[in-house]
């Protein structure tokens, strides 16, 4: 079982930046995959970023490619998502999820941005004003 707690969502105007973190329970952190979604209400969750091994292995969905930074501190347990430039089509409540499996790496290596994960966390809203 592994616990992810989201913080640092809040309001923000268009152009502005935030950032995400995610602390995630577990003496393994090092070699769980991690990533981002969102969500609106009445539409599915959207796959945003996800990072593997380290900050070279990185994936992002084509909206926020540019604009999202996706990294990781093992010593911290915990994964984070600098937003830059946002819109106010940003505005989502924004998951934390983890992949804790042996093959967590290659699976995210295949899959890319269809990757998803097993564990999420309760969500921290982002609202972007126009």
């Amino acid at each position: 079982q592994v616990q992810l707690v989201e913080s640092g969502g809040g309001l923000v105007q268009a152009g502005g930046s935030l950032r995400l973190s995610c602390a995630a329970s577990g003496s393994m952190f090092s070699r769980y995959a991690m990533g981002w979604y969102r969500q609106t209400p009445g539409t599915e969750r959207e796959f945003v970023a996800a990072i593997g091994w380290n900050d070279a292995d990185t994936y992002y969905s084509k909206s926020v490619e540019g604009r999202f930074t996706i990294s990781r501190d093992n010593a911290k347990n915990s994964v984070y998502l600098q937003m830059n430039s946002l819109k106010p089509e940003d505005t989502a409540v924004y998951y934390c999820t983890a992949d804790i499996s042996p093959t967590a790496f290659a699976v995210l290596i295949i899959q890319r941005a269809n990757w998803r994960g097993d564990y999420w966390g309760q969500g921290t809203q982002v609202t972007v004003s126009s």
